[in-house]
Order: structure tokens, then sequence, then C-alpha cells
């Protein structure tokens, strides 16, 4: 007798939008997907990048999230079989609670509060107290918390956000119960569990809050006290234990399972952080570089725990947790902080002296003014790019530093800032634009540095997201940079994939991450080899991409700073 097939559904939040993936269990095809952007977010509103403030509303969340599993559940014959869900999500993108686990940006009083919202990954505006927690972490009389997530703790992160907010909103602090990673808020909106009964992410609690089995679980309260005072109490309000995500969290609650046009038996996986997600869809395996490339990058590895006994923590990096990506691995998590961001914010640049004159212009219609300024914002990447392929390659003399959004990795430093180097009267946008396309592949080359340098040998590089499979200027002036081949993976949806992976372990459908990647994966579609001849070029230019690194760094922190004598 024939039985029906089962689907999974991956939701993969992202920077400005959430996508729902439906997924075939036993053979990983692709069957649909949807996606929808964040309205608010696109409005520009709770944000002021003047500020690096970068805040999202749960409504645009939860909105898109419903209309993205309806649209998708809606071309199953019968709700039974999409057995399970997962949740990725960017991160570290936390948000204040109430005692029953409520965003406080559902709440009326606190819905047009920026603080009381989810405070997005690329939200810089806690740079002074991640320097804070850096310098106490080394002088408070017990561990350095640091000590597995590079040596370096970043703003991008969860303590230094919540601190800033703490600090600077007394209404939010009073009414904060606690804090959720968005993933695992979302997790939490899914099941209606009890807050206290809630599994939290082991990848976001070890990445993002200096969670270690070590010192078992997140900071002492007297760190955490002497770094705040009024943080006291919280961290018994948050958590001890943690999980990975194969396992599940639970299933939907009887107002999502109807909401959503699924059954309540649904079981609901343990959220996740989006680009750890995209490293099992792209079917990570041991010693294999996946670089997640959007709007930023994540470049992740995993080893086998035996491979770090004995040696010193991996410096530099965004943290190495057990069962992070993969259970019984050690997830390695580095990344650069703008990478399509870097190329989306020049676009912008050059657009803005068109729209400016469209607005004005008297001798076109309203409708017509509005189809060439979209005309020109569809075009103006690839003409950049055609435009840059044919300058000479020998041309270049117009340099960049990659760090318009500071520096995640090697070492974070999100006070620092992009710079253009050798402009000239005869520099053309194409030139700019080919500079920026490279220091994003030096930026890269520096963090696959700094993994073999602390001892990881990088065997294979995969590549996946937006700009993997949109730019084949970019990828292979990427491959010619590392000097590596790089394989695409042919999913457009990574993460979302790896998100369904981990729902179909979750369920009981597969044994393990493992069995689910054989299973599910979906290859490879493109292959990027090095050219030996640029890869000469590209190796100066790499080295005085450092140096000026080195120069802008010194000059803006003194030569003798801890972040002056990190390297470019």
């Amino acid at each position: 007798m024939q039985t029906s097939p089962q689907y999974v559904i991956g939701l993969d939040f992202g920077t400005s939008s959430v996508r729902a993936l439906l997924v075939e269990v036993a053979t990983g095809r692709e069957v649909a997907d949807a996606v929808r952007p964040f309205p608010r977010w696109e409005a520009g509103q709770f944000c002021d990048p003047d500020l690096n403030q970068f805040r999202q509303h749960p409504l645009d969340h939860l909105e898109g999230l419903t209309e993205v599993v309806r649209e998708v559940a809606a071309l199953v014959d019968d709700p039974a079989q999409i057995v399970a869900l997962a949740v990725d999500a960017t991160a570290s993108t936390p948000g204040p609670v109430n005692e029953q686990g409520r965003a406080l940006g559902l709440l009326p009083e606190f819905a047009q509060e920026p603080d009381a919202l989810f405070i997005l990954w690329k939200d810089h505006t806690a740079v002074a107290e991640a320097e804070e927690i850096n310098q106490l972490a080394r002088i408070w009389g017990g561990p350095d918390y640091t000590k597995y997530s590079g040596g370096v703790y970043s703003s991008e992160w969860f303590w230094s956000k919540i601190t800033r907010i703490t600090r600077r909103n007394e209404r939010v602090a009073q009414a904060a119960h606690s804090w959720l990673e968005h993933c695992d808020w979302l997790t939490l909106e899914l099941t209606g569990l009890p807050l206290a009964e809630l599994k939290r992410s082991r990848c976001a609690a070890g990445h993002k809050a200096l969670w270690h089995p070590d010192w078992d679980g997140l900071p002492a309260e007297e760190f955490l006290t002497q770094l705040e005072p009024q943080l006291a109490g919280l961290r018994a309000r948050l958590y001890q234990q943690t999980y990975p995500a194969d396992e599940a969290a639970g299933t939907l609650s009887p107002a999502w399972a109807e909401k959503l046009g699924l059954r309540p038996e649904t079981v609901v996986a343990v959220g996740t952080i989006d680009a750890h997600a995209g490293g099992v869809g792209a079917g990570i395996t041991p010693y294999t570089l996946v670089k997640v490339m959007g709007t930023s990058t994540c470049d992740i590895v995993v080893v086998p725990p035996t491979d770090l006994v004995g040696r010193a923590p991996v410096a530099g990096i965004c943290g190495q947790v057990e069962g992070s990506v993969v259970p019984g691995l050690v997830g390695l998590e580095a990344g650069q902080s703008a990478f399509g961001d870097l190329l989306a914010w020049f676009e912008e640049l050059l657009n803005w002296p068109l729209a400016a004159v469209l607005a004005r212009t008297t001798s076109l219609s309203a409708e017509q003014r509005e189809e060439l300024r979209q005309e020109a914002e569809d075009n103006l990447l690839e003409l950049l790019t055609e435009a840059a392929q044919r300058l000479p390659f020998a041309q270049s003399p117009v340099l960049a530093l990659d760090w318009v959004n500071g520096r995640r990795t090697p070492d974070a430093n999100h006070q620092l800032q992009g710079a253009l180097r050798n402009l000239t009267m005869g520099s053309s946008a194409p030139e700019i634009f080919r500079a920026l396309v490279e220091a994003l592949c030096y930026g890269s080359r520096h963090i696959l540095e700094r993994f073999e340098q602390e001892g990881i040998i990088i065997k294979e590089i995969i590549g996946v997201g937006g700009v993997a499979k949109k730019s084949a200027y970019l990828m292979q002036t990427l491959a010619d940079v590392l000097g590596r081949r790089i394989a695409v993976v042919a999913s457009e949806q990574a993460p979302a994939l790896g998100a369904a992976m981990y729902a179909a372990v979750a369920a009981g459908c597969y044994p393990s991450v493992e069995a689910a990647q054989q299973a599910m994966g979906s290859g490879f579609s493109e292959e990027y080899t090095p050219d030996p001849a640029r890869m000469t070029v590209y190796n100066a230019r790499y080295a005085e991409y450092r140096a000026f690194g080195d120069f802008v760094e010194a000059t803006t922190f003194g030569p003798d700073s801890p972040a002056g004598s990190t390297g470019a």
C-alpha cells in the first residue's frame, strides 16, 4: 500500500524577510517556498543608521510567519503530512519578555518603544558595553568568559545589548522579566509553553551569550552584577541548560495550529541561528568551511572535539560550541559584519542623485519617474559588475577596507569603519565597486588564514546564500583571492533547508543530522576554480590590504591599544 509523503517546514528569519520552505522528508525535494518582507523594517521604523541602531518589531515576525506557513501548508493534501517545523533566525537578536514570555513590543504600552523591540544583530549601539565586558572578563577574579568566544566579546551579542538597554531605559528594564534570542522567542510562541519550560538554543547561547559547560552555563551572578548592578537576578530568570537544534522543543499550541492550518501534533524543533542552519543545509562535514553570504557573512566550520584537546581556544572568532551545528561536533563561527550590505550601501549611494533629480523633474509623469527610478535600481549592480569586469586587471589602484559595519572577525572591533585609498580624479564608479568586491574577498581570506594559523585545517569551501547564487563575478574573485576551489550549494535556501533537516530529525524521521543531510541534501550547482595568474596579483594586493588595515586601526586607536594591536 502506498503511503502519503511526509513533509517538514524550515522557517528562515533573515534581516529583512521571513521564508518558509516546504520539503519532502524522504527525498529533500523542495516543494515550495514563500517569502514575506518585514513592512515596518522596510519603512525604517525604530532604526537610526547614524547611531547604528537597528530594531525590529515582533509583529513583523508574527505576521510574516503566519502568511508564509499558511501559503506553503495549503499545497499539502492533508495537514497530517506536515510532521514538523523548525525556526532559524539572525543572531544575536535578543528581545525583552514579561513573565509569560510575551515580547514587550506586543504590549500596547511598549509597541512604539525601540528599546522594547528585538535588537537586530547589526545594531552596534553597545560598543562601550562590549568593551567593559572584555575588560572585566580579564580582571574580575574568575574565568575569562570570553575564552570560547574568540577572546573578544562583540557589541553585536546578547550581554552587550541587554546591559545597554538596562542602563538607558528604566521602564523596559523593570518590565523585562527575561530576555530571549529571536529563535528562542519564536519557538516559545509556536509551542505556547511556559517560559520556564522553553528549551533554549545551544547555538545562540554558546556563540552569543557566553554559555559553556566549563562554568556550568552562563556567566556567574557576581560577574554580571560587577558589570552592571541592575542585572542582579536576571541570570536566574534565564537558563542553565541548552539544547541542540535536532531536538523537539514541543508541539504546536492549539492556537497556532489553527492559525497556520496545521495540527497540534506538529513537532517544533529547538531554534537555532540562521547561518548554522545554513551550514547543515550545505552538507557541512568536518573541516569544511561553509560561507553563508548575505547581508553579512557567517563562516561555519565543524571539527571533532578530540581535535581541540590540549589546544588553546581558537582566537578572534565568534565562538566554539559543541553541538551548535551538528551534535557531537564542535561548531566554530567567524564572519564579516558587512558583505552584501557593503555593496548595497554603494548602490544606494549611486542611486541617490537620480532619485533626487527625478523627484523634482516636471518633464515626466509620476508613473514614468517611478518606472525610471526602479529600472535604475534593478540594473545598477549588474551594470557595475559588467564594467568592473572590463577594466584592465592590472589597473587596480583603488584599495578599500570592508569595515563599514565594523569588524566581526578576526578580533571583533565594531568601532572600526570602512576606508578607501588611492582615489584620484580618474577613479570611476566601476573601479571603486571592484575595490569593494576585492575588500570583501580579502576580509574572507583573513578569516581563512586565522583558522589555519590556529590549527584548524580547511579542506573544502562551500558557498551558500544570495550573494553566492547571484554574483559569479564576486565568487570568482573570491576563489582567486583565497586560492581555493569553491562549490556553491544548489539549493537557493540553504538555511531554511538546514532548518527542515533539523525538523525531520526532531520528528524522528531520521536518527541523526548526518542521516538527514545524506537523504535531503541538494548537492552543488556551480564551482569556481582559482586562476593562478590572478592569484599572484591578489597575493600582493592582499598584503597591501592588511597593511592598510593596520594603519587605519593604529591611527584610530593608537599602536599600543588593544584594538590597535589586533591587525587588519
